[in-house]
């Protein structure tokens, strides 16, 4: 299978040289281990160039792409882009009457004909497939990921576990190496009130050394000196008997699904939540990390947002850790999706925000975390997805890692655009060699409407910022248009 073969890979670059680090006239992160921040890529006087990703090449790009899907990619554009259409989406989606059958159905049929048909891959795994071949003819790849979050029980929780290994499993009959990622929610399979109290707990440990947790593993660390606690004021109740089992439960479920992923070949990617159950899944993560990642190729990764101010320490400590311990540390870049939703806990608290108080600061810690997890993967110490709409970031980082000498089919390095979203990009780190995935959400549209209420909320700017993707896709449709008439 393709991870596999990815762990092959790195392997065999492992027993040759180690790439070479030249050109490098600003990055500081160059031992193994290293917490030192890195700085951006700089060649001298030459910063972001268009020679890497050939953006501007409209018929390169779209060869495989028909005219009247770049038509229907066009219009669905325009409609996510204009916020008025946005913010109505959003009040008829959350409304009450959506519990009326007579009101949501007839909703239900226009979400699935718009906004569902351009972010999600389908109502079902055989959907979700037919839409992976689609994008692996592009030289696209696909991360399968079932909508299914926060679960209450035990019992649903159990169930959506059988859902996820057989997404697993039947996602290695696709093409081999279509498949770069299965992906889970961990409050898919784990109760998020449980979730919730872990976190508590651990951030209280975190804050006094003392206080014992008799459940708790020796993992990588989850927190650094910089990671908000305001989310606890005083010592939390210990774990119960019944929680504590409950707990164990949890990490079994992830053992038994990075079990399957192991016998399929396909990595596990975990994605982030709110900070308010982050600490418990990071610990998660790293609990199954131990187990599952003992190779050179991470089986294991799980994700850091670049919008939090404590991005950077918590993954160089993360990252150092299991260095230490032999560990192959895998993790996913994102700048992050529930920005109102923390910045409304924070102030409910009157504490601090802990999002970086501008886009431009997120936008320098993403770039400083891909540096530095871009140089760790050329030490052979780490593994990164940078999942990113950001085309300057997109640039960066393919520049970076020419000049780290890391081969673009090395698993260590790879790409990651939602569906729907950044083509342009996609495309244009696809065609330059790259490895890269579009993220398909699938499964019913009444179950998937969380994350696309989730998309518009949170991705209300970029979704407004369509303007270079729609300027590319009429360029390349006026072309075709001219070509015939050899205009």
């Amino acid at each position: 299978m393709a991870w596999r073969i990815g762990r092959e890979i790195s392997k065999l670059s492992d027993a040759g040289s180690r790439p070479r680090f030249q050109g490098l006239t600003k990055t500081i992160l160059t031992i193994r281990g290293s917490t030192t921040k890195a700085e951006l890529y700089s060649n001298g006087d030459q910063r972001i160039t268009d020679n890497i990703l050939q953006t501007s090449n409209g018929e390169l790009l779209y060869a495989g792409v028909t005219s009247k899907e770049l038509l229907r990619t066009l219009c669905n554009l325009h409609l996510v882009g204009y916020e008025p259409v946005v913010d109505a989406s959003i009040k008829v989606l959350t409304s009450p009457l959506m519990q009326s059958a007579l009101f949501r159905v007839p909703v239900l049929q226009a979400v699935k004909y718009t906004a569902y048909s351009h972010f999600c891959a389908g109502e079902n795994i055989a959907e979700a497939s037919t839409t992976l071949k689609n994008m692996w003819k592009l030289g696209l790849r696909g991360i399968m990921d079932y909508g299914l979050e926060d679960a209450t029980d035990s019992q649903s929780c159990d169930k959506n576990l059988t859902d996820f290994v057989n997404v697993v499993h039947q996602s290695a009959v696709l093409p081999s190496g279509s498949v770069s990622f299965a992906c889970v929610k961990i409050t898919a399979i784990c109760p998020i009130q449980l979730l919730e109290r872990v976190s508590n707990l651990l951030r209280w440990q975190h804050k006094n050394a003392e206080f014992k947790l008799p459940w708790r593993q020796e993992v990588m660390p989850v927190l650094a000196n910089s990671s908000p606690t305001y989310h606890v004021k005083a010592a939390p109740e210990p774990l119960t008997r019944e929680e504590e089992n409950d707990l164990s439960l949890a990490h079994l479920r992830l053992w038994k699904l990075c079990e399957a992923c192991d016998q399929e070949g396909v990595p596990l990617m975990v994605d982030a939540e709110y900070s308010s159950v982050q600490p418990a899944i990071d610990y998660m993560v790293h609990a199954a990390a131990l187990d599952f990642n003992k190779g050179s190729q991470p089986l294991v990764y799980g994700t850091i947002q670049a919008y939090l101010k404590d991005a950077f320490p918590r993954l160089s400590l993360a990252a150092k850790d299991a260095s230490k311990r032999g560990i192959s540390y895998g993790v996913k870049l994102v700048r992050g999706a529930y920005l109102s939703r923390e910045v409304e806990l924070a102030s409910s608290l009157h504490a601090p925000s802990p999002i970086h108080k501008n886009i431009e600061e997120t936008h320098s810690c993403y770039d400083s975390c891909a540096a530095f997890m871009l140089e760790q993967a050329a030490c052979g110490d780490g593994s990164v997805v940078l999942a990113t709409h950001n085309m300057d970031s997109g640039r960066i980082a393919a520049l970076k890692a020419e000049e780290l000498g890391l081969s673009k089919e090395d698993p260590r390095l790879q790409f990651a655009q939602l569906k729907g979203m950044a083509d342009v990009l996609s495309l244009a780190l696809a065609h330059a060699g790259f490895r890269v995935s579009k993220y398909l959400a699938f499964g019913p549209v009444y179950q998937v409407v969380p994350y696309l209420v989730r998309r518009a909320q949170e991705n209300r700017g970029l979704l407004g910022n369509t303007a270079l993707e729609r300027q590319f896709i009429r360029r390349e449709l006026r072309r075709r248009l001219q070509e015939p008439a050899g205009l």
